[in-house]
């Protein structure tokens, strides 16, 4: 049989590789050297994974990049609004050669006395720095805003000697209802407002002026995982209790107003997630007249928080 070694006469060739070799890549400099583990999925180049993790990335940076950049209000109304609420204006820029009104007027002479700079700009500049907004040649400039740690909210409730009581967002959108909430928070005794890092609206200009400066007094935090915060506050003692339109208990009957509390609004459309909902001791609902089916977020939030107001004067907790 050829190639047979035991049939005599038979001659074998060099560099042949009858018989067992070690490894499956040959010897010595044939051998073939591992490439050690497998990577993970994301860091695999052409993998779902790292197209994902990467797509993540450019997400981040570019929310983080937005949120670095200052923000204008534009808008004669908006800015004198603004300027009376004592938001933090860095400019007020005021387009050329645009006809001059008492709200102009006010705007000019509250800047000056805030010691905001005044700059006079071409409206085509002004055009662009409010993204072609209706700003009738009046824009103000606000910082990008510093938002707080979760942990400096509890801070801010034992500073103060009250029972804490907090305010947490679950996918507000909309950066007007996120200011009219922090308005109510903070009009009846709140001591922070909690946000998710994602799918929630920003402390934007708008967020600003809707919040009538109280965005300036209230620490406002973000939270990276909205439900290990809930949960890190639930075991420090903290009661969570949902708005929610089905809630188990009515707003007459909320007897955990006047314990350390975190209420939780959902969005303006879903309503509270479901592991948010998850983690809620209780959930509450407004009684509404027939035919009205549910309140603006921020609405709600006003008439929930009024009412925790009310029951903690009563109970001497405030």
């Amino acid at each position: 049989m050829a190639g047979n070694s035991r049939r005599q006469g038979a001659v074998r060739k060099s560099g042949s590789k009858k018989g067992a070799v070690v490894g499956s890549g040959g010897q010595r400099r044939k051998a073939l050297e591992g490439k050690g583990p497998t990577p993970k999925a994301e860091d695999r180049p052409g993998h779902k994974a790292h197209r994902a993790a990467n797509a993540a990335r450019t997400r981040d940076q570019a929310r983080q990049k937005k949120a670095d950049r200052p923000e204008l209000i534009a808008g004669r109304n908006p800015v004198v609004e603004a300027l009376r609420a004592d938001v933090p204006g860095t400019a007020l820029y005021v387009a050329l050669n645009i006809d001059i009104d008492d709200r102009v007027n006010e705007a000019v002479r509250l800047a000056g006395d805030k010691g905001i700079s005044i700059l006079e700009i071409p409206r085509e500049e002004l055009d662009r720095k409010t993204n072609r907004a209706m700003h009738q040649g009046l824009g103000l400039q606000v910082p990008p805003f510093e938002y707080a740690h979760p942990d400096d909210l509890m801070q801010a409730a034992q500073d103060s000697g009250n029972t804490p009581l907090f305010v947490a967002l679950d996918g507000v959108t909309d950066p007007r209802n996120l200011g009219a909430v922090i308005r109510s928070a903070a009009a009846f005794g709140a001591h922070g407002v909690l946000l998710p890092e994602r799918r929630s609206a920003g402390m934007t200009a708008v967020a600003w002026r809707t919040s009538a400066g109280t965005a300036a007094k209230l620490p406002i935090a973000v939270a990276t995982n909205l439900t290990r915060q809930l949960r890190a506050w639930a075991s420090k003692g903290l009661m969570i209790v949902g708005l929610d339109a089905d809630g188990t208990v009515d707003i007459d009957s909320l007897d955990l107003a006047a314990d350390p509390l975190v209420i939780v609004l959902g969005s303006e459309g879903r309503g509270l997630s479901r592991l948010v909902r998850e983690t809620c001791d209780a959930t509450v609902s407004i009684p509404m007249a027939a035919g009205v089916e549910s309140l603006n977020a921020s609405v709600a939030a006003g008439v929930l928080l009024a009412e925790v107001a009310r029951r903690r004067r009563a109970a001497g907790r405030v």
